[in-house]
């Protein structure tokens, strides 16, 4: 079983849908868990509206600090992905385990704005983008001698 912690600021719209499109997709191999630095308190409704629309149970969603995983007790970490420059560029805290780490950007589709309709294909834009880098995640071979750049290599895909 190989645990992801996918990190992002608020970790209430990026790092919410990658933990549904991981844990989906996973086929029982991969735990995925979210949280943010400074985190909203809050997962955003077009997120969760968006999980549904993928026919994955947003029940799981809840905006969490990344303290939780830095914790005594904290489930044992393989893979850190961050999801948002910001984060990205933030001092993280110690992971027990020295799990690798990938950054995989990109834009906030909280920050989109105008109609509801604008804001949900922002959603579904996003969405999707992750699913495919979750998808070629699963793909990987943990085994293969270029592991770490096919990992860092993912964060390019559209």
């Amino acid at each position: 079983m190989t645990h992801v912690l996918i990190l992002c600021t608020g970790n209430s719209a990026r790092s919410i849908m990658a933990e549904g499109a991981l844990n989906a997709l996973g086929g029982g191999r991969f735990t995925a868990y979210s949280a943010g630095s400074k985190p909203t308190g809050a997962p955003n409704p077009f997120a969760l509206a968006q999980l549904e629309a993928e026919g994955i149970d947003p029940g799981f969603a809840r905006s969490k600090s990344w303290d939780e995983f830095a914790a005594e007790g904290a489930p044992a970490l393989d893979l850190v992905i961050t999801v948002c420059d910001s984060a990205a560029a933030e001092e993280c805290p110690y992971w027990p385990g020295a799990p690798k780490r990938a950054h995989w950007g990109l834009p906030d589709p909280a920050a989109v704005t105008g109609s509801d309709a604008d804001k949900a294909a922002a959603f579904a834009d996003a969405y999707g983008v992750i699913a495919r880098r979750m998808a070629a995640l699963v793909a990987l071979d943990p085994a293969a001698a270029d592991y770490d750049a096919q990992l860092k290599a993912i964060g390019a895909l559209q």
